[in-house]
C-alpha cells in the first residue's frame, strides 16, 4: 500500500490504525498539537470539550495520518503507542500528586486536632 500520510483529506487512512486512540483521548490538546492536529483545540470552547476527547479518541487516528508525513504504518502506530504510554504516565502521576496531596492533608489535620492547647 502506498503511504498517502500527510495528504490531508486525500489520504487513504489504512484499516490497521483506524482505531481508538487513548493519546488523543486523554491528552487531546497536547496531542493534537504534536500530531498537527488542531482541532483538537476545540477542547478549550465550552460545552463541545465535554464531546471533543471522545470524538478525538475515535477519529484521531486517522486526522493524524492525514495531517502529517509518517515514514510508514509501523512508525505512526509506534509513535502512538508512545502517546498512550506516556498519556498513562501523565495520569498515574497526577494521581500519586493528588493522592500524597490528600493524605498530607488527612495527617496535619490529625495533628491540630490532638494538639494540646
Amino acid at each position: 500500500m502506498e503511504n498517502t500520510s500527510g495528504q490531508g483529506k486525500k489520504a487513504i487512512v489504512p484499516a490497521e490504525i483506524d482505531g481508538w486512540n487513548w493519546g488523543a483521548f486523554l491528552l487531546n490538546w497536547i496531542w493534537g498539537i504534536g500530531n498537527n492536529t488542531f482541532i483538537a483545540l476545540l477542547m478549550f470552547v465550552p460545552f463541545v470539550n465535554f464531546i471533543m476527547p471522545f470524538v478525538l479518541g475515535v477519529k484521531g487516528s486517522a486526522w493524524a495520518w492525514q495531517n502529517k508525513e509518517w515514514e510508514s504504518i509501523e512508525h505512526f502506530k509506534a509513535v502512538q503507542k508512545k502517546w498512550a504510554y506516556w498519556t498513562a504516565i501523565v495520569y498515574l502521576f497526577f494521581i500519586a500528586a493528588f493522592a500524597g496531596l490528600f493524605f498530607i492533608n488527612v495527617i496535619n489535620e490529625g495533628f491540630r486536632r490532638f494538639q494540646i492547647s
